[in-house]
């Protein structure tokens, strides 16, 4: 008799325990139900530049011309970079179109970045030079391969001449898009073989990357961001008509080049020099004549100035980009 009393007081206990614990799992449940959820805003874009400046925020970079190490665990650390997008130098360092691929799929694999995109963009420096339209298109295949590798943009260097431009568009666009031809350049020349392939790097089907691997703002819905260097004595003299061929959407007057090239040297002179002011001023002018942003070196000391002065690209630490966020009231992780 004793046993049965005791048998059901247990039984009892464990009814009452469970009773307990299951209003205590209902509870947490009912809390989960009813908070909200926050969920990461979606990108509007591939390229994480492009959608910053159509909201009229400046746009800061990393790189050097040591070159970025052509790796897949430097492309995997970089996922998670501070800057905007990413100056990716062949021009100074070695051509090394395995090691950029290497680059690209690490980055792939470190991502998503912190804004929610797939990769930071990747803006290339190509050894070509733009001193005539000539040497531009015999030297072609190479904003094709580095296209290949699911880049985001090229920069041509010492872009002196308007043909030289008209090339490089022409060399970089597919000719399925027809924004600008026959006002100033001719339709694109680029092949589609590389397609499938950056295709996986963006993350979209070959037919989506064909319709959005084009030069912006030229196509609005291009993701591809084309730029110059206008870096030396023959390229300012023809810095209006360069930036009057479509398909640029940003220039730097590159200050290292240009000063050897007006035969100024010295550590200030970027800053000081007469003819560095003239030559600076004279690219600037240019830039706002052809609605082209403007590409200048940015400190902390003075990122505030050249914002307000009208630069809306430069490399920048990341302490002088949080400045620059700030200033602008960018909305991170935006």
């Amino acid at each position: 008799m004793m046993n049965n009393i005791k048998t059901r007081k247990n039984l009892g206990t464990r009814v009452l325990c469970l009773s307990a614990s299951l209003c205590v799992m209902l509870g947490v449940a009912t809390t989960v139900a009813q908070t909200p959820k926050v969920q990461a805003s979606k990108p509007k874009r591939i390229n994480r530049a492009i959608e910053l400046l159509e909201q009229g925020q400046p746009i800061y970079y990393t790189g050097s011309h040591s070159g970025t190490a052509g790796s897949y665990e430097q492309g995997v650390k970089d996922a998670q970079t501070y800057a905007d997008y990413i100056s990716y130098d062949m021009e100074h360092a070695p051509y090394d179109i395995k090691g950029l691929s290497e680059y690209m799929r690490g980055l792939v694999a470190g991502g998503p970045t912190k804004s929610g995109h797939r990769t930071p963009p990747v803006i290339v420096n190509v050894p070509v030079n733009g001193i005539d339209e000539t040497s531009v298109r015999a030297n072609a295949w190479m904003f094709n391969q580095v296209l290949a590798t699911g880049v985001h943009g090229i920069l041509l260097t010492h872009a002196d001449t308007p043909g030289a431009v008209r090339a490089f568009v022409e060399a970089v666009r597919l000719p399925i898009h027809k924004q600008g031809v026959d006002k100033g350049i001719n339709e694109g020349r680029r092949g589609v073989h590389g397609a499938p392939i950056a295709a996986q790097v963006w993350g979209v089907s070959t037919d989506e990357y064909l319709d959005k691997a084009d030069a912006w703002p030229l196509n609005p819905n291009g993701e591809l961001l084309l730029g110059l260097k206008l870096e030396d004595k023959y390229a300012l003299a023809n810095a209006e008509e360069n930036l009057k061929v479509p398909g640029i959407a940003f220039a730097e007057w590159g200050p290292g080049d240009m000063a050897l090239s007006l035969g100024v040297r010295g550590r200030d002179a970027a800053e000081k020099d007469p003819q560095m002011l003239a030559a600076r001023a004279k690219v600037f002018a240019a830039c706002k004549a052809n609605h082209i942003f403007f590409l200048n070196s940015m400190r902390p000391d003075n990122i505030v100035d050249m914002i307000k002065e009208g630069v809306m690209v430069g490399p920048a630490s990341k302490a002088a980009a949080e400045i620059g966020r700030k200033f602008t009231n960018r909305q991170m992780p935006w």
